[in-house]
């Protein structure tokens, strides 16, 4: 069960700053968004953690571990770079130069950068179908996870990530502009974590 909790706090560390990024921008998440972001990403754990106890009926226990640590490293890392790449976009976004780079990207990019892209009518409330995009683009890394994570139990996993990730959407939109007035980008911290995690689980 350790395990499962740690996962799902790792996850939910995205969750949290992108509703308090949303809070700072005075975007509303309705209920139904948030179950949608929730749900989502839990889904992803739960399916594919699933899968990895699939193929680990055909793999030998050492390779899955080694499999498993390289994976979830890999991820952390990605995350830490993901961290600088926001940082830099935010300088780009301040000299008005991020949408000209971005104009044309794929939305999922876009979201990947700066979690307010969602919004794409600027209504300054965040649709199902918009959530379901800002969750798509988090759950990439949530698949990943799963995949690499190695023996958890799936329904487990998906209930602790759930809820992790519904307190994780009611904290950042509580906190979000107190957060977001430190000016720091802390997307790294779940890197970290992750990297952490794949290396004591070995």
């Amino acid at each position: 069960m350790q395990k499962e909790i740690f996962i799902a706090i790792i996850v939910s560390i995205d969750i949290y700053l992108a509703a308090a990024a949303y809070c700072n921008s005075g975007i509303r998440i309705p209920v139904l968004s948030a179950g949608i972001i929730a749900f989502t990403g839990a889904a992803f754990i739960g399916i594919f953690s699933s899968l990895a106890g699939v193929i680990g009926k055909f793999i030998s226990a050492d390779i899955i571990s080694i499999a498993g640590t390289v994976v979830l490293t890999t991820i952390g890392l990605l995350t830490i770079l993901k961290s600088l790449f926001r940082k830099m976009s935010e300088k780009l976004n301040e000299n008005g130069e991020l949408s000209l780079k971005l104009g044309k990207s794929p939305l999922i990019m876009k979201i990947y950068l700066d979690n307010t892209a969602a919004d794409k009518d600027d209504s300054k409330v965040l649709s199902a179908a918009e959530s379901f995009s800002l969750a798509l683009a988090g759950s990439l890394d949530s698949a990943a996870i799963g995949l690499g994570c190695g023996a958890i139990d799936p329904l487990k996993a998906f209930v602790f990530t759930f809820l992790c990730g519904s307190a994780a959407l009611f904290l950042g939109n509580l906190t979000g502009k107190r957060i977001s007035s430190l000016k720091v980008e802390l997307s790294w911290i779940g890197g970290v974590l992750l990297i952490i995690f794949a290396f004591i689980t070995i």
